[in-house]
């Protein structure tokens, strides 16, 4: 559908400028027109058809918006000259009779492939604005999709700690969830040791986020109503293996560890997105290659 949309985008296009001497043929220029956009059709089901031998469907989704741009940057590469010769094969054999000029030649082919090109380029800016302006919506709902799951996770959470500490205080044995059961398997505080002999002592649930700086990463926590962050030397490689029996700690960037218990809300900028970090309203970026990990990760929790 796309691509007859574009087609007679082309062929209104030429029917008010009229190259090519259409003027000269009166009504009959209409059929010639007509012509032309059938020969456009053909071309663009030919340049299809040789893209899916060239341009091989990515394996992974998140290579999905590289393989639709490379897409079609080849097939204006392979369309736009293909359509400029066939136009100019067709004013040869069907439109030299009362125009002269239409003989095929150099001359009329780079003509011919500029009107095609200007033609190709005006449509490839509609389509880019429609796309965006789709993905645009979509990419908003799924963000506020997103926050509201988070919110619900982080509500649970609130509830579970209230109801641990209610069971504590009245020494009350309660039922517990399976997931609350695995949870509450897992230690709370736990140390972080690096390559030297200091460590940090961390309590996995004020955990904010952690960030790589060189051969050292900063741990940053909640811890007596104010934000600290301790240094400690070690990759965040290996800190990302001591966490990973923890799901709500997760990489959302080559430099970042975030625990989505502590992330305020998702937001979405110029198609990226990040999270914005409660008490400190630090904003962390998430790389498109831990978008999916992310996403899934809220979503499972």
């Amino acid at each position: 559908m796309t691509r007859v949309i574009s087609t007679v985008f082309t062929v209104l296009a030429l029917a008010i400028f009229k190259p090519f001497g259409l003027e000269a043929w009166q009504w009959t220029g209409y059929v010639h027109l007509l012509a032309m956009g059938l020969l456009g059709l053909v071309s663009c089901s030919v340049t299809d058809a040789a893209l899916k031998y060239v341009i091989k469907m990515p394996r992974s989704y998140n290579q999905g918006v590289d393989y639709i741009i490379r897409r079609n940057l080849w097939f204006q590469l392979i369309n736009t000259p293909l359509v400029a010769l066939l136009i100019c094969l067709y004013r040869h054999f069907a439109m030299s009779d009362l125009v002269p000029g239409n003989v095929l030649s150099l001359s009329n082919f780079f003509e011919t492939l500029l009107i095609i090109a200007f033609c190709s380029f005006a449509i490839g800016l509609y389509w880019r604005f429609k796309f965006r302006s789709r993905f645009l919506s979509a990419e908003l709902e799924e963000t506020r999709l997103l926050n509201e799951q988070l919110q619900r996770l982080q509500q649970e959470t609130e509830k579970r700690a209230a109801a641990a500490l209610a069971a504590r205080a009245s020494e009350q044995d309660a039922p517990i969830a399976p997931q609350q059961e695995n949870e509450a398997a897992l230690p709370q505080t736990i140390t972080l040791t690096g390559t030297t002999s200091e460590s940090v002592t961390l309590h996995v649930p004020d955990l904010l986020y952690i960030e790589a700086v060189g051969n050292y990463v900063k741990v940053y926590q909640w811890r007596d109503g104010e934000v600290h962050n301790d240094m400690l030397r070690a990759t965040s490689k290996q800190i990302e293996e001591d966490l990973s029996a923890y799901p709500m700690i997760v990489r959302c960037h080559r430099a970042f560890l975030v625990n989505l218990q502590q992330v305020e809300q998702i937001v979405s900028r110029s198609g990226a997105m990040q999270l914005v970090i409660k008490h400190c309203q630090e904003t962390l970026p998430v790389s498109r290659s831990n978008t999916a990990q992310v996403k899934e990760a809220i979503n499972r929790l």
